[in-house]
């Protein structure tokens, strides 16, 4: 079984690579970020072509998740608890059915938090801390849990070309990546670093000053593990060619494979 995280940067926009990459590596679960579109809107005859079932969490022009499944969803949830005033779409869950029980997915686009000192870095760190007493209370079900998306948080400078080049930034301060470590603290694995310990492995170059011809990349798609998925994990893998591609996501798609037979 593998499931899979990808910023998209605009689904409607980059539509023909999602595809293509569907067809090409055919993940089981897929967790989208930043699809910048209302749920009606969102390309869905295109993916259900396919054979994935659709589940979206969508916002107009801005944020916007979705979950697309090769197998029927049991349940989906949609946003993040703990504020019911938060009006920005950037967490779906979902649960579908194994041959050995359930396994449990959630999505989230976690806030950028820039620039440092304003009210975005608060909703980061808040976000963060409602992300955190979620996780407490899905990790009591004791099954598998994947939890995949674009944290925005580099966790360690191995994580970084250049981390000096992020002191300043929100993605790499000591509350962020504080908040990050905790919720590993609550019995999450990355899957990443329990595959590898070797750097230069990265899922965002920004568009500007040559980042991706340079390699100037940083990692902030992650996928944590409960314990139950943790133990099935069998690898993971960047699709790394997926940026050199015409008109890219600045983001590309991280997978972690599981046995787990469906």
């Amino acid at each position: 079984m593998q499931i899979a995280t990808f910023n998209v940067n605009s689904v409607k926009q980059r539509i023909g690579h999602l595809c293509d990459w569907l067809k090409d590596v055919s993940p089981d679960i897929v967790c989208l970020q930043e699809i910048k579109c209302v749920d009606e809107a969102f390309p869905r005859m295109e993916i259900e072509a396919l054979g994935y079932n659709v589940e979206t969490h969508g916002q107009k022009t801005f944020n916007g998740v979705a979950l697309l499944s090769k197998h029927p969803f049991d349940e989906v949830t949609r946003g993040l608890p703990g504020d019911d005033d938060d009006q920005q779409a950037r967490y779906i869950e979902g649960v579908v059915s194994t041959k050995t029980g359930v396994v449990r997915v959630g999505g989230l686009y976690l806030p950028n938090g820039n620039p440092l000192g304003t009210e975005k870095f608060t909703y980061k760190l808040s976000w963060m801390d409602r992300l955190i007493a979620h996780t407490k209370t899905l990790l009591a079900y004791e099954e598998p849990f994947v939890l995949a998306g674009d944290y925005n948080v580099i966790p360690m400078p191995l994580d970084a070309k250049n981390p000096d080049a992020w002191t300043e930034d929100a993605l790499f301060q000591p509350e962020s990546r504080a908040k990050f470590r905790e919720l590993l603290a609550l019995g999450l694995t990355d899957a990443l670093r329990a595959t590898t310990d070797e750097g230069g492995l990265y899922t965002f170059w920004d568009y500007q000053a040559g980042a991706w011809q340079k390699n100037n990349g940083i990692r902030i798609d992650h996928l944590l593990l409960s314990p139950q998925a943790a133990d099935r994990l069998t690898g993971v893998e960047i699709d790394k060619d997926m940026r050199a591609r015409e008109k890219p996501s600045d983001h590309v798609p991280v997978r972690a494979i599981f046995d787990i037979p469906m």
